[in-house]
């Protein structure tokens, strides 16, 4: 389970916070004035232009808990801003999003500060259970949610819009009365902001919007303090200017790459390098290494197109983890053809140096010919397997050096 929502969370277009918040203007979501720099300079320009005496200086990368690892800092002169923006432009910033290795930092969004009274919680997201979308809430804002999940789940309001009726008055009324607020202009403007922000959803093929904190201010009104959006990759092609922020510096290289080869490819931890057509299978397959006793360390699905380039390819970019030990190549041939996958293996062992065990499970469309290229081309460290868990077995057994 943890596997599959890494990669239903890779699968999504991420966009900055600077980039979230330009989106939440045309829809009239209510954010502090901020302005993007990228040198120090800049940062004191724009901090110069928005005025007052309180800025925010906050790193600009594609992950949560940018506070807590020194990437959101609070300046109350012109010269702290300078100061703040030298320490943090070029950092390496590490969160529990991260990982160890963390991110560069590239790019400082300078933003007015705020007077805030009080600090909630409020995303959308994708139920896929409930096969709608989920408005949640709560009152411990700025806090981490999971945290929050695990700790004291009564705290969380979970409400479910059906998109066939839309954002409806009682949606906004079970919203503000979960959150306590009992004024009713502020009710007003609450159930407003929620509305806004389930439109801007729905209308830009979202799949999770949160803003942690949303902030009341001391004059009653809310506002979104921090902005984090994920887009459905399927859907870009409705939404080119969403596509445009896409910030190929915040991607993992090799996904990248691989996507420009039609393959879906996530690096996972692991030392069995896999390559399955389909994701469902390509899940099937991880759950099984798991079982046997071994660690997958990559989603890779050729899709039903595959041909001996894309195969080829696979393997290169498979093999450029050091930590990979073995691959286990899992196809049950329908729209794909084994003996192209037969070809492709083959015709990767010509162009990389396929240098760890190789072991195959080739079943459906065209498997008898795809067994004799195979036996035929005589190629080393190639094993066969007989079946999904016969193939698993003996690619743990590869890795293990047994």
């Amino acid at each position: 389970m943890q596997v599959l929502i890494v990669i239903l969370k890779e699968y999504k277009l991420n966009i900055h916070e600077y980039q979230a918040k330009q989106i939440f203007a045309k829809y009239g979501v209510p954010t502090p004035r901020g302005i993007i720099a990228n040198t120090p300079l800049q940062a004191v320009t724009n901090a110069q232009e928005l005025g007052g005496n309180v800025w925010v200086v906050k790193a600009q990368i594609h992950a949560g808990g940018r506070g807590l690892g020194g990437g959101v800092k609070l300046a109350r002169s012109i010269d702290e801003v300078r100061d703040l923006a030298s320490e943090i432009l070029g950092m390496t910033l590490v969160t529990h999003q991260t990982g160890p290795e963390g991110k560069l930092v590239q790019k400082v969004y300078i933003e007015e500060g705020a007077a805030i009274k009080d600090e909630l919680y409020l995303s959308v997201v994708l139920d896929r259970a409930a096969e709608m979308p989920i408005i949640m809430a709560s009152t411990e804002g700025g806090m981490d949610i999971e945290t929050v999940a695990h700790d004291t789940p009564e705290k969380i309001i979970k409400i479910a819009v059906d998109p066939a009726i839309g954002f409806q008055s009682y949606h906004g009324r079970e919203l503000v009365f979960g959150l306590g607020i009992t004024d009713k202009n502020e009710q007003r403007k609450m159930i407003d902001f929620a509305s806004k922000v389930y439109k801007l959803y729905m209308e830009n093929d979202a799949e999770m919007i949160e803003i942690n904190p949303l902030i009341k201010t001391e004059s009653g009104d809310f506002m979104a303090l921090d902005g984090k959006m994920g887009f459905d990759d399927s859907a870009l092609g409705r939404h080119p200017d969403i596509e445009d922020m896409r910030d190929i510096s915040e991607e993992d290289p090799d996904e990248r790459e691989a996507s420009q080869y039609g393959l879906s490819y996530i690096a996972l931890d692991g030392e069995i390098g896999c390559m399955v057509n389909g994701a469902g299978l390509a899940m099937g397959t991880m759950d099984t290494i798991n079982y046997m006793g071994g660690t997958p360390a990559n989603f890779l699905d050729v899709g039903g197109s595959a041909n001996a380039e894309t195969v080829a390819k696979g393997f290169e970019i498979i093999l450029k983890n050091p930590k990979v030990k073995a691959i286990f190549v899992n196809i049950f041939g329908g729209i794909v053809r084994c003996d192209r996958i037969a070809n492709g293996i083959i015709e990767a062992t010509k162009l990389t140096d396929v240098n760890v065990p190789v072991i195959v499970r080739l079943d459906g469309t065209n498997a008898p010919e795809a067994a004799e290229i195979l036996k035929n081309a005589n190629i080393a460290n190639l094993i066969v397997g007989d079946d999904l868990g016969d193939g698993a077995a003996k690619a743990v057994a590869a890795a293990k050096g047994e």
